[in-house]
């Protein structure tokens, strides 16, 4: 990536928005201030735009900045000019909308997916060109999963990150954001609210216990020395199973057992 041109001033009716651009949502409060600052001071940061033939310019970075400056009656602003790629022009994008916190979740999302699916970048390549962790890249490409309805939520504000995250896991991810957004749940909240719904990797959704049915598990394996697990469903009733380590405790089990069934009025 190399710069072509020297730093210049360009009528802002020959410049486009990229249709790659990973921000889709402009707030109009937002362009509203930005415009108030440009009148006041000016257009202090430059556009990075790259040419798209005919004289006009495709923006790289800098679209909000440029629809603020219309805002404020700027006819012309300042641009650096790039021989750019299409992935190197996203990849630019993307990382000045990060730094800036620009990007909804979901935006941050398709923006990743688009650099992993259609320019072969590795979550690991990704990381690195946009100073995340690999993880972080993999949990947010992991909102894309999430329903039209719950995703239209993140875009809008009503979910933050970190509530559509604890909705990723679960089976009914959408009741389960409509729940959130009613009660007005704290990202605490919505994780324990979910963490009854999780999907673990057998697919299955767990509930979590109770704190009678731990406590019992609890008091039952100190009596016997072994680990007690207790599945409770209601009027359904439920499963106890016991742990053992080695063949001995599993004889001693048996030999209590069988010791208890003897008794009068067992059975």
């Amino acid at each position: 990536m190399e710069d072509v041109r020297s730093l210049r001033h360009m009528p802002v009716e020959l410049l486009h928005p990229s249709p790659n651009n990973p921000r889709k949502h402009f707030v109009d409060a937002d362009l509203d201030d930005l415009a108030r600052s440009i009148r006041e001071k000016g257009l202090l940061q430059p556009l990075v735009v790259r040419s798209r033939g005919g004289g006009e310019y495709e923006i790289v970075a800098g679209e909000r900045r440029w629809r603020a400056a219309q805002k404020a009656g700027i006819h012309d602003v300042p641009v650096l000019i790039r021989e750019l790629s299409d992935g190197e022009a996203l990849e630019i994008a993307l990382i000045e909308n990060i730094q800036r916190s620009d990007l909804n979740p979901l935006e941050e999302a398709r923006a990743y997916g688009l650099l992993l699916e259609q320019f072969n970048y590795t979550q690991q390549q990704l990381a690195d060109s946009v100073g995340k962790s690999r993880s972080h890249i993999s949990n947010t490409l992991r909102l894309l999963n999430l329903p039209e309805s719950v995703r239209q939520q993140i875009e809008t504000g009503q979910l933050t990150a970190g509530h559509a995250r604890t909705l990723v896991a679960t089976d009914s991810p959408a009741e389960l954001a409509e729940r959130i957004i009613k009660l007005g749940m704290s990202v605490r909240g919505a994780e324990t609210l979910t963490r009854g719904t999780a999907v673990p990797r057998s697919g299955k959704p767990t509930v979590e216990k109770d704190a009678d049915t731990k406590s019992l598990e609890k008091s039952v394996g100190e009596a016997i020395g072994l680990k007690i697990n207790i599945q409770h469903k209601g009027d359904a009733g439920g499963t106890v199973s016991i742990s053992y380590r080695s063949l001995e405790q599993l004889e001693e089990i048996c030999r209590r057992l069988q010791s208890d069934s003897g008794k009068p009025g067992a059975g």
